[in-house]
């Protein structure tokens, strides 16, 4: 988007516009002369050219004074922030519709998926990656900087898209914690959504736990959910709370879409970013693209009303 660095200068044009109002006012008139002769004329055609060339010379130089240009911005991290993996549970009884109210019909995942992105578009200079579990465990989005990337991936998750059968927990805090530990950073976190209990995997959450302490990750937990015939095990909060507080974290529950919001605030409380960012701007000048034709239309002002069009005294 273009700016003005001097938009004062637009003023200048009030006496140009002025003038184009005057001489074509209906005040104004015309001596006819005997030895003019009648009939058009190329001259008599081209005789108000000098003048329409001096109005456009001045306009595009006082656009020009105005200083037309492009600002661009840049953001240069000289301190990296956070290392975080979202574990977002992707079993069947993530299609509960309780978190939202008015039959809305969305699921538990969509919800998630929501919130987790919004989480993620506020921490603009942390590396955030994805781990999805269900009967198993993987990481689906590896830790990036491009969070753009990162919630397209986030809006295809589905459901079952690691086994809709069971909710592995533990192996899910594993793939995290081994994740990050492969990774050189000031701080880990790994934040984990579900809304059962572990009933899958090799792992069980204390002892995936006990190694995401090791490695110095801290593992937040969340529950989701506000109940429901069918809709999985429960939640296991007792383990979930254990799970947090052997890594130093904290467990929270969130019973509706708000609550879920309310959460990853307080998360992103906790856990400020330690990043350092330098702004840096320029400008693209573009003052030249108006000076110079508009010096170039005086110029033939000048030379068309002395030579070719010039008026008889």
């Amino acid at each position: 988007m273009i700016t003005w660095a001097f938009p004062l200068a637009f003023l200048l044009l009030v006496p140009v516009v002025a003038r184009v109002f005057v001489r074509a006012g209906p005040h104004r008139v015309r001596v006819a002369r005997a030895d003019r002769p009648a009939g058009w004329t190329a001259r008599r055609v081209l005789a108000p050219l000098p003048n329409a060339l001096g109005l456009l010379g001045l306009a595009l130089t006082v656009v020009a004074l105005a200083r037309p240009r492009v600002t661009h911005h840049d953001r240069v991290v000289e301190q990296p922030g956070l290392d975080i993996l979202l574990a977002i549970d992707t079993s069947g009884s993530m299609r509960g519709t309780d978190l939202v109210s008015g039959g809305e019909g969305v699921s538990r995942l969509e919800v998630a998926k929501g919130v987790m992105a919004d989480f993620v578009a506020a921490r603009p200079d942390d590396r955030v990656g994805l781990v999805v579990f269900g009967e198993d465990a993987f990481t689906l989005v590896p830790l990036t900087t491009d969070h753009q990337a990162m919630a397209e991936v986030l809006d295809t998750v589905q459901i079952g898209v690691a086994g809709s059968r069971g909710t592995a927990v533990g192996d899910a805090i594993a793939v995290a914690a081994r994740r990050l530990e492969q990774v050189e950073a000031r701080s880990r976190l790994v934040v984990l959504l579900t809304d059962g209990q572990s009933n899958a995997g090799r792992f069980s959450p204390i002892e995936a736990a006990q190694l995401a302490a090791a490695v110095g990750t801290r593992v937040y937990t969340i529950g989701v959910g506000g109940g429901g015939a069918g809709l999985g095990d429960g939640l296991d909060e007792v383990t979930l709370t254990r799970v947090a507080q052997l890594t130093g974290a904290k467990y929270q529950r969130a019973a509706s879409r708000q609550g879920l919001r309310d959460v990853f605030q307080s998360i992103d409380q906790l856990e400020p970013s330690p990043a350092k960012v330098r702004e840096l701007s320029w400008y693209d000048e573009r003052f030249g693209r108006w000076l110079v034709p508009g010096l170039l239309a005086v110029v033939a002002q000048v030379v068309l009303a002395a030579t070719a069009l010039r008026r008889a005294p």
